[in-house]
């Protein structure tokens, strides 16, 4: 790939594209979320950004925004490669070259199989300069679609852990009260993140303990998150919130083949999806289910505990991003629940290391956001 050495109209346009790009978090999934300008050296002529699922791409938003203008002497800054393949719109290559557009400055990859550089190909064949912006510029888009990028190389939906926990790093009393350990202004942060995803899990644990709904309930949501409950043997209540509301907001229950088929059968005449997990341990089934929730368009889960299951998800290697809240309290008490359960490691060399570390104040409490990869 050919590497741009950035002016500073280059840097500051691209950085409007990415910018513009996250406008769609929430909107486009399982698509990425892409920004794009059309300028100028000193002028932008128009902007625009995927704005839903389905919808007109941010190159095309982008160029009918600039109002029929001569563009053979604009450049197009985009927030990840044009596309070249046919799916719910036309390709945003034919719309460049239409425009007369003759440069092209992208900031990210797309990895998947029907783009990976195609679309820059086609673009380039047509007589168009195509050209990247710097590692730093492409880290920033990258970041903007992380699970968008996991789904297209693996297969398995991106997995955000969110937990909040007291100074000495509980979750829990020893006779399982949590409520509430974050302040008001944590919780109603982790409902826009709701807002943001595909899905919510939980533990069947969970579930039986605090009957939760796990909707958004902040302004401004424009479609639910799906809930998932990990339930290996079906436990799941017909009378609970959860599958009470499944006609209006859709549950999917994950299951062991050890399940009764009575209480399975139960929870689908209930309006319940039930899907199947296989694998000898639960890190196993983890991977199963995200395989099977990959395959219902399901490409970013954010993942509210209990222990148990994120300590099973943390065991499958299966958690890519972790957000804490900290709470100025203390518990106390061998029995206190901790975060993470499961297996862990035997050695602190074998501990997973974050690769970025960041803290804000959230109210009372302290986020700690970190990174385990980077996709």
């Amino acid at each position: 790939m050919d590497t741009l050495a950035c002016t500073t109209f280059d840097r500051v346009y691209l950085q409007r594209a990415i910018e513009l790009a996250g406008r769609g978090l929430g909107f486009t999934n399982p698509n990425p979320v892409v920004g794009a300008v059309v300028a100028t050296e000193h002028t932008i002529l128009g902007e625009g950004w995927h704005e839903r699922l389905g919808g007109p791409h941010a190159e095309v938003n982008a160029i009918r925004a600039c109002g029929g203008a001569d563009l053979s002497n604009a450049t197009l800054y985009v927030s990840l490669e044009p596309c070249c393949h046919h799916g719910r719109t036309p390709p945003c290559t034919e719309a460049i070259i239409a425009a007369g557009i003759n440069r092209v400055v992208v900031a990210s990859d797309d990895p998947t199989e029907k783009a990976n550089g195609r679309g820059l190909g086609v673009l380039r064949d047509e007589g168009v300069e195509v050209v990247f912006a710097d590692e730093d510029m492409a880290r920033s888009a990258r970041l903007l679609n992380q699970a968008f990028r996991k789904q297209a190389r693996v297969g398995r939906p991106w997995v955000l852990f969110k937990s909040a926990m007291t100074l000495d790093g509980k979750v829990a009393t020893r006779d399982g009260d949590s409520r509430w350990i974050s302040g008001e202004r944590s919780r109603e942060l982790a409902h826009h993140w709701r807002a943001t995803v595909d899905a919510v899990a939980i533990g069947i644990g969970t579930a039986l303990a605090d009957d939760p709904q796990l909707t958004a309930r902040v302004e401004g949501v424009h479609r639910q998150p799906r809930r998932v409950v990990f339930d290996s043997l079906a436990r799941l209540p017909v009378s609970s919130r959860l599958v009470k509301a499944a006609v209006e907001v859709p549950l999917i229950v994950v299951v062991s083949r050890a399940a009764p088929r009575n209480d399975t059968e139960a929870l689908s005449a209930a309006g319940v999806e039930v899907i199947v997990a296989s694998g000898e341990n639960e890190p196993a089934r983890v991977r199963s289910a995200l395989d099977q929730l990959a395959g219902l368009d399901i490409a970013a889960v954010l993942l509210e505990g209990g222990p148990h299951l994120a300590g099973a998800f943390l065991d499958a290697g299966e958690i890519d991003e972790v957000r804490l809240f900290l709470a100025p309290m203390l518990l106390g008490g061998a029995n206190a629940r901790d975060p993470l359960e499961g297996e862990g490691v035997a050695r602190i060399n074998d501990a997973i290391k974050a690769m970025t570390l960041d803290c804000s104040r959230v109210g009372d409490d302290v986020l700690i956001s970190a990174r385990l990869r980077e996709w």
